[in-house]
Order: structure tokens, then sequence, then C-alpha cells
């Protein structure tokens, strides 16, 4: 499991460190990023610090988020460090599983696939959640304890059901343009019918987050969520469905801890991405003092 460094950049008095292992999980090599802020590289007195894992979208790699985002120099002012993995296994001998840009390679949907054919290797959701925090609690100089998740599309979806999961691991979340209600829409229903058991719709709902919001967890008075979607956005009505995540945090009476934003005729894009990801930073960075 040891971490292997393939690239170091230094940005923003931090360094942002590209590393490759072999993960158990997924039975193959993967690779992530991680930013480091200056407090975790201090040669006199290095610090653990606070983190936000950050999931990607669909066909996106490690880099996207990393490369394009500008969430290094927010995650600086505030000390703290952002991890960006993966989307699915790479290089795995499974047919077909490159034939499609919205399922198999770059497309794992943060769950755990119990269909033989893709059960070996396409478990994101052991791997995020288990697996890869293990080995950077061990490696690198991140604080456990203050941890926080947030994602975009594909990954605000598995970030949203994740969190939800999983309250104990995690401060905070955020999501932009995340898949909402996955066992309603055509992203969802594809990998959900392949991945998993296309005929048990009540195991789909384990990674949905409107049906886990349904489930009523005993923590939702507790929670502070914020969601940013764009008014241009041309996933927003067919795939996203943000309107049916509204509703029932109507219903459930909180609307207030789930604050969900329309953000007027931005799109999918990267730049919807860099113009509100320091409102997403200093969500999570208010959780993690």
């Amino acid at each position: 499991m040891a971490l292997k460094e393939i690239s170091k950049n230094k940005c923003f008095n931090g360094h942002v460190v590209k590393y490759e292992h072999v993960s158990q999980e997924l039975q193959c090599t993967i690779k992530f990023n991680v930013f480091l802020p200056a407090e975790a590289l201090s040669c006199s007195a290095p610090q653990k610090v606070p983190a936000i894992y950050f999931l990607s979208g669909l066909t996106c790699t490690e880099d996207n988020f990393t490369q394009k985002s500008g969430a290094m120099a927010e995650a600086a002012k505030h000390g703290i460090a952002l991890i960006m993995p993966d989307t699915s296994p790479r290089g795995v001998p499974i047919e077909g599983d490159e034939d499609s840009w919205d399922f198999g390679t770059g497309a794992g949907f943060y769950l755990d696939a119990t269909h033989p054919k893709w059960a070996k290797h396409y478990r994101m959701y052991s791997y995020v959640v288990k697996e890869l925090p293990a080995l950077i609690y061990k490696e690198l100089p991140i604080d456990e304890t203050r941890v926080s998740i947030m994602g975009h599309s594909m990954g605000g979806h598995g970030a949203l059901t994740i969190y939800l999961k999983n309250p104990e691991k995690y401060r905070s979340v955020s999501a932009l343009s995340p898949i909402a209600h996955p066992t309603q829409c055509p992203w969802g229903q594809k990998a959900f019918s392949n991945y998993l058991d296309a005929n048990d719709k009540e195991a789909w709902k384990e990674y949905d987050t409107v049906e886990l919001l349904k489930k009523k967890p005993t923590q939702l008075q507790q929670q502070n969520v914020l969601i940013d979607v764009g008014t241009a956005d041309g996933f927003l009505e067919k795939e996203l469905l943000i309107d049916h995540l509204e509703r029932v945090t109507k219903e459930l009476n909180v609307e207030k801890q789930w604050k969900i934003r329309y953000q007027e005729g931005y799109d999918h894009s990267y730049f919807f991405i860099a113009t509100f990801i320091a409102d997403h930073i200093q969500h999570h960075a208010a959780a993690l003092k």
C-alpha cells in the first residue's frame, strides 16, 4: 500500500503532489493528487492539517479539479489540504469498460459494484471511504478528526451519499451540480442497472441522496449542507434533478440545513466551479476549525 510520489509542484507556498499506489479495493494501480498547504510542510514545526476530499465527475481523472478549479488559493488561506482521487479504476481487464463516456472508466459512481462482472474492481465507495483515508492518515500530515467532503456532478452525488452514510467521518459536505436522484435519471439508471443488481432497485437507493434523506437519519437537524447549481446547466432537468432534492428537504423541514442555491446563467463546466469554489472552501473551513 506504500505511496509512490510521481510529481510535486509548489503552489501557494504549499505543494501539489501526485501519488500512485496499488489499491486492494480496486485491484489496480491508482493515482490521486493532494494539495498540502505550507503549514503541513514547515521544516521547524510541521502540523497535521484539516482536509477536504473532492470527488470529480464523469470522464474526469484526479487532475481536472486540481488544474482547473483554482481551489488551492482559498485552501492555502485556511491551511487546508485538498485530496483529489480518481473517478474509477484504470486499466482493468473488463470487456466494455471503455465503450461509453458515462459508464465504466471515468464513471465509477462512488459505489461498490455487486454484479459479478464489475464487483472485483469497481469499488470506489470503499476506496474513498476506507482504503484511501487509511493510507493518507498513515503517511501524510492530515488530521483525520477534521475532514470534510465535496464534489461535482457524479462526484457531488458521491460526496452527498458518502456523507449521509458516514456522518461521523466528515465535519461537513457540499456539492456543485450534483446528480441528486440517480435512481430516477438516465446516468444513474445506466450505472446502477449494470454495477448493481438490475432487478433490486431497493439496493440502488443506498446510493441515492434523495432516497437516503427519506430515511430521516437522526443527524438531519444538525447538518449544514451547501449546494450550488447553474440555471443554464444543460443537465439540470434530465440528469441532476435538483428539484427532487429541494422538494424532499422541504418535506422533511430541513431546507435551512440544506442550502440549495441556483446560480443564474451558469452551466455545468469548470468555469462554474471556479466561480463558486471559494464559497465552498469557506463553508468547510468554518466546520474544520
